[in-house]
């Protein structure tokens, strides 16, 4: 899925207003490649983000410019909403009560608007008047860089990657697993099992159950399951050699992690966060980082552009084994 155009036709155009597909598909291609987020917000122009920085989409013929542009309509924020639930809103509840929806593909659509709350909890969002389309990206190679430290011969290091949002840290998992279910030969290193918990349908995007981007031949996943549960469910129930799931946080994905580890099964997993040392201060996560329950941390940032992989960690030996900003086009 490199040719983001195929991407877009394929996945991103059918949820959206045709106005809105005809200013993209104005765009230029060298704009087009470097997207990662088409945000729509009610009354303010359509907007494409490009890592940290932005444009607004202006009508064809137009010069854009940073305040003038198509101003996105709410006729266009509710059709699109209606369209990515396929007209039945009651059936993604759960998962607006999180604030976002999966669609094909594994883009992440997050939403704003007016919260429902009952009993304290939100139950749902309504009255829509932001969206964001997070453009998944599948990179083959994407994680060659780290590939080494992680694996060698004889054994998976339980990895923890580290970065903040929209950085490339869930394209450069989506690979490791890749090319970890398929092992490098050349080198020695053959193929694990490895059972996937994907929470939020974005790492293997599935249809129907089955993944729909490539993943290895010894992948096993849970979609849409929750990661804590997940991960112990496939333990007893597939028996990997490698569990992976994305963004830790809560108590019970620490407490998950744990018990994965003290069964022997290696742990891929990724977090939020600038710096390790201020991963170690967050609960929960941070306690695992200081009982040093991984053994590699990869830290990567958006220095150089998605992707960049600053250092690779060794947890046991209290140093870095990797270091340097080398850039790694995840979203371009």
């Amino acid at each position: 899925m490199n040719n983001i155009h195929n991407m877009l036709a394929q996945h991103i155009y059918p949820v959206l207003p045709p106005r809105l597909v005809q200013l993209l598909m104005s765009l230029p291609s060298r704009i087009v490649q470097q997207a990662t987020e088409i945000r729509i917000r009610a009354n303010q122009p359509l907007q494409l983000v490009m890592g940290q920085q932005d444009i607004i989409v202006a009508e064809p013929g137009q010069e854009i410019c940073q305040l003038e542009g198509y101003r996105c309509t709410r006729e266009d924020l509710s059709r699109t909403f209606q369209l990515i639930c396929k007209n039945s809103v009651y059936a993604f509840e759960e998962q607006l009560q999180q604030g976002y929806l999966t669609i094909n593909g594994g883009h992440r659509v997050g939403l704003a608007g007016q919260a429902t709350v009952f009993n304290g909890a939100i139950k749902t969002i309504k009255n829509i008047s932001s969206l964001n389309i997070r453009l998944a990206r599948e990179i083959h190679g994407c994680a060659d860089r780290i590939f080494p430290f992680i694996m060698e011969k004889k054994q998976c290091y339980s990895t923890l990657i580290i970065s903040p949002p929209r950085c490339g840290k869930t394209t450069i998992l989506r690979d490791l697993i890749r090319q970890m279910s398929i092992g490098k030969p050349a080198l020695g290193i053959a193929g694990v099992q490895i059972g996937l918990v994907d929470e939020r349908s974005e790492i293997a995007a599935c249809q129907n159950g089955i993944p729909s981007v490539d993943l290895g031949p010894r992948i096993d996943v849970l979609d849409a399951c929750p990661k804590a549960s997940g991960l112990l469910m496939l333990i007893r129930s597939m028996a990997p050699q490698v569990v992976a799931t994305d963004e830790l946080g809560r108590s019970e994905d620490a407490a998950a992690v744990r018990e994965a580890l003290h069964a022997g099964v290696s742990v891929i997993a990724t977090a939020h966060s600038k710096t390790l040392e201020e991963l170690a201060e967050r609960p929960y996560i941070g306690e695992l980082l200081k009982e040093n329950f991984f053994e590699r941390y990869v830290i990567v940032s958006n220095r150089l552009g998605p992707g960049t992989i600053e250092e690779v960690f060794d947890c046991r030996q209290q140093k870095a084994i990797y270091s340097g900003a080398h850039e790694v086009r995840v979203c371009g």
